[in-house]
């Protein structure tokens, strides 16, 4: 899915436009243990509380595409016989009205959490320092607007409708006792300690919505932490390991770059390949309906060469970006860099530099020893403090 699907579907979940069928979950303690469960009907909620449900949903599918929102491929093997697959499509053709569809993909959602010890993939020290969990489930049908061949939709023409399913994992937090104001009363009086639904920490959409309509050969899988993929989940609900999280991604590039590059490996190289790769990044982000920009060994490798990498170096780069990460392999390109960030760390300084002005930086060796150099162009201030020179 590229922005512009994903924005189409986020613009469904407002309270206006809405048309969800069924709303349907599970309230669970950290030990898996189910304290309620609830199917509602959307059109029965009070709308204050349905922009919160919908407002979860909306978190689920936000992000950086690459990062936060990750594809789930099945192959045509598991679309015919896949169990995991079987469940998620019964529960879409049901509207998550299937009990037997719903109560398996809860049950192995269940055992995550009992697993994981009620903190996602991070262990508690104690019971209070636990979570429980909102299990939360949503089904549309999107009656999707007509394409002109000139792109513009035409919202009085449905081309066909698409259904799907949303899903979200949230946290339910004990807050702290604590004074708070009551209006009524124009007082401030002791509050006790709640549970509170936070922000999800991972869910998914099924199917994903490509070109107009369903592909029932991917999902969408959103995470909080963009560092964790969840293996333990998406191997559950997809039968699906998923790739390297964005850390992963990224830290490897980076080795792969210190390893193949060497000596060559400075600050100049460093800035002509950031500075390649964001405009790259940038041009392909400014066409809504592309696909975010992914980067093949050979895309990277000519990048170096136009940096001015010699070519063999490139060509082990190449090599080694083959090993690591596979034939035939891309990433996304915004796991290669941060192309809204240029961090220069050492032991005892980190000098963080707008993107777009790296050239105001260079290296110089004096007297034997190394320094970074920055252009001190305009007003210097010192934690907050303008200086004079």
């Amino acid at each position: 899915m590229n922005q512009k699907d994903i924005a189409e579907i986020k613009r469904r979940l407002n309270p206006e436009k809405n048309s969800l069928t069924a709303l349907r979950g599970l309230y669970v303690n950290n030990r898996g243990e189910i304290i309620s469960d609830f199917d509602y009907a959307p059109g029965s909620i009070p709308q204050e509380e349905l922009e919160k449900y919908l407002s979860l949903m909306k978190r689920s599918l936000s992000g950086t595409i690459g990062q936060n929102l990750l594809s789930v491929d099945f192959s045509s093997e598991q679309a015919e016989n896949g169990k995991e697959h079987g469940i998620l499509m019964n529960m879409v053709r049901s509207g998550l009205t299937d009990d037997d569809a719903l109560a398996e993909f809860f049950d192995e959602a269940i055992d995550y959490i009992k697993k994981a010890g009620g903190s996602g993939a991070q262990s508690v020290e104690s019971e209070q320092e636990a979570c429980n969990y909102l299990i939360l489930m949503a089904h549309d049908n999107y009656d999707v607007p007509f394409r002109a061949a000139d792109g513009e939709n035409d919202a009085e023409r449905a081309s066909e409708v698409f259904s799907y399913i949303l899903c979200c994992l949230c946290p339910v937090k004990q807050t702290k006792p604590a004074l708070s104001y009551f209006a009524q009363r124009n007082e401030f009086h002791s509050r006790l300690s709640d549970w509170v639904v936070s922000a999800p920490e991972m869910g998914f959409m099924f199917p994903a919505f490509e070109d107009g309509g369903a592909d029932i050969y991917r999902a969408l899988f959103y995470t909080k932490d963009a560092s964790d993929t969840r293996d333990d989940f998406t191997l559950r609900v997809f039968g699906s390991e998923m790739p390297m999280s964005a850390l992963e991604q990224q830290e490897t590039f980076q080795s792969i770059m210190l390893g193949a590059l060497g000596t060559d490996c400075n600050i100049k190289t460093v800035q002509a390949v950031h500075e390649t790769i964001s405009e790259k990044i940038k041009e392909r982000s400014a066409d809504r309906s592309a696909e975010p920009l992914s980067l093949t060994g050979g895309d990277v490798r000519k990048v170096l060469e136009e940096c001015g990498v010699s070519g063999e170096k490139a060509e082990e780069f190449e090599q080694r970006y083959t090993e690591e990460f596979g034939e035939k392999a891309e990433i996304p390109a915004v796991n290669t860099l941060s192309p809204k960030q240029f961090k220069i760390k050492t032991p005892s300084v980190t000098i963080n530099v707008d993107p777009e002005r790296s050239d105001l930086v260079e290296t110089r060796i004096i007297d034997g020893r190394q320094y970074i150099m920055v252009l001190a162009d305009g007003d210097v201030e010192v934690n907050g403090i303008k200086i004079n020179w």
